[in-house]
């Protein structure tokens, strides 16, 4: 594990001359696409513009992207990953179930 300032875990000093930081491990284990429990939700976003959210994913942000840029290339949209979460551009809520149903990933349908 990297021993990094910035994954320093809850205390900021201390005075203690034994005190020994505990590190946050941020990289997760990615689950298999048939593991995964994905929420797929429609948001309106700035100026009244649609955008598919899907969240839930549990795994490496890297796994994240390029499940965001799979989406994104074959919807023939853009969007963003962020927080955790990848944002579609437009409504293809229809169009992002379906390619996450052939690379068979679990995944509920959320709101209207």
């Amino acid at each position: 594990m990297v021993k990094n300032k910035n994954n320093k875990k809850g205390v900021m000093y201390s005075t203690n001359p034994n005190f020994e930081f505990e590190y946050e491990n941020k990289e997760m284990k990615t689950l298999p696409n048939n593991e995964q429990h994905l929420k797929v939700c429609i948001d309106k976003h700035r100026a009244g513009k649609i955008a598919v959210i899907i969240k839930d994913f549990v795994g490496k942000t890297e796994d994240l992207k390029a499940l965001g840029k799979l989406l994104k290339t074959k919807c023939g949209v853009g969007g963003s990953t962020k927080n955790g979460e990848i944002i579609i551009q437009g409504d293809v809520r229809g169009k992002v179930m379906e390619i996450l149903e052939k690379e068979e990933y679990n995944y509920k349908r959320v709101g209207g």
